[in-house]
């Protein structure tokens, strides 16, 4: 039976109290959880959240619910830190990054029982000026290899992408649900192909994922060369239906 939580305490003031969450994740369904568990109650973690889910899922559901629970805590001016194996177990490059900004913004310290960033880590601390970094790094390894793979599939005279499945009515959508901050997953379930083999199924995450990836490599410079005040303005040629937002 769920009680009221006390309310937000007010800025700046002294926790009342400290809690330990703790989060376990394995990537396949065959993988254990003991070792993790084992290790956040040596701890003295007493509520764990865990999954088996893998580190490519766009959501997990258990971690969501730890860090929802960990801001509620919060709120009634109580400390909490969110206690985890290894950061591997929470994701990688970006993933981690943007979770780093979520606990940094509702104030929840990370732990991490080993690995490299083992030890504790305030949220106004160095480690997520490192993750970030880390996100930076990540996403510009990414594009280079990407950018690499698509020079040579051309120059083999390969199609990049979905080219028979993706479209620019497609595309408007997608653009339009990213800026709503949906998941790539969610996006490619309101996506309907409209021509070929495939027409009238939805595109997958990954067919969206290079969609809009493409679409950003070919904006970026464009938007990078134009003056701020004249960025609104930009057009595209007479007979091509992309918009650009």
């Amino acid at each position: 039976m769920w009680t009221e939580l006390p309310r937000p305490a007010s800025a700046g003031a002294e926790p009342v109290g400290r809690v330990r969450l703790g989060y376990a994740r394995a990537s396949t369904a065959r993988q254990s959880l003991d070792a993790q568990r084992d290790s956040l109650a040596e701890a003295g973690v007493t509520r764990v959240f865990s999954e088996k889910i893998s580190t490519r899922a766009t959501r997990r559901p258990e971690l969501e619910a730890a860090v929802k629970l960990a801001g509620e805590i919060r709120s009634s001016g109580v400390a909490v830190t969110l206690v985890v194996h290894e950061h591997k177990r929470l994701g990688r490059g970006i993933e981690l990054a943007m979770l780093a900004e979520e606990l940094k913004a509702s104030d929840i310290g990370l732990e991490f029982l080993t690995g490299e960033l083992k030890g504790s880590h305030d949220p106004s601390g160095i480690v997520f000026t490192v993750l970030a970094a880390m996100s930076g790094m990540d996403r510009e390894y990414n594009r280079d290899r990407t950018l690499e793979d698509h020079e040579s599939a051309r120059k083999r005279g390969k199609t990049i992408g979905g080219a028979g499945v993706t479209d620019d009515s497609m595309l408007s959508m997608a653009l339009h649900l990213r800026d709503q901050e949906m998941s790539l997953r969610d996006i490619a379930k309101r996506l309907v192909i409209t021509t070929g083999k495939k027409k009238g199924q939805h595109p997958s995450p990954a067919t969206v994922m290079r969609m809009l990836r493409e679409y950003d490599e070919q904006t970026a410079p464009a938007a990078v060369a134009q003056p701020s005040a004249c960025r609104g303005n930009l057009k595209e040629p007479q007979g091509q239906g992309r918009r650009l937002s």
